[in-house]
């Protein structure tokens, strides 16, 4: 069984952008949002390093991101693509997309786990051993769902919000988890599990 390091796109991988204070597709205010044109999108600091280091420590590395802004009409599919090209050039093992809004319900929107069970059943995951690091409550809420450890990347907007771990990017998530092998696995799985 492999140990799997989930990991979501906007506000881990790349940055989000402020939008200062604007309705959302589901009609909230919000501030900050994923890139909704390719010329947006830019990657955090340190990332390929980081999934490099989870690779090393024997994570399988697969993205799984809500997009929801293509139901919206926000994100065009050219943009789209175009920010996925940018992201399959990273060293990933897999990518999970879901494209519904969160009003349709479905089993692949985090913060229910839907693409964590998939990933898990297609790469032989062990999600005892897993984490997921995100940035958002539907992040934590997915890997909770989905049995795996979490670790939230501090952001402006994700202040109060409870996680396992904490780290300030993508980069201190992979040292954070090289913290945790070093200090024995097993003993971290039997303390927190």
């Amino acid at each position: 069984m492999n140990s799997i390091c989930f990991i979501d796109r906007d506000g881990v991988i790349n940055e989000m952008v402020d939008r200062g204070e604007i309705r959302g597709g589901d009609g909230r205010l919000l501030r900050y949002s994923a890139p909704w044109r390719y010329s947006e999108f830019r990657l955090q600091p340190g990332v390929r390093e980081a999934l490099i280091k989870l690779g090393r420590l024997g994570f399988l590395r697969i993205v799984v991101t809500n997009q929801p802004d293509l139901a919206y009409g926000r994100l065009l599919s050219e943009d789209h693509a175009l920010m996925m090209s940018g992201l399959a050039r990273l060293p990933l093992e897999d990518i999970y997309i879901c494209p519904h809004p969160s009003s349709e319900g479905c089993y692949c929107h985090k913060p229910k786990p839907g693409m964590l069970l998939a990933a898990a059943r297609k790469w032989h995951g062990d999600l005892s051993r897993s984490f997921i690091i995100g940035d958002t409550r539907s992040d934590i809420g997915a890997g909770r769902a989905a049995g795996c450890k979490t670790i939230l990347v501090r952001a402006p907007y994700n202040q109060g919000l409870e996680a396992d771990f904490y780290a300030d990017d993508l980069f201190g998530a992979a040292l954070l988890i090289r913290q945790l092998l070093e200090g024995g696995y097993n003993d971290f799985i039997h303390r927190h599990g």
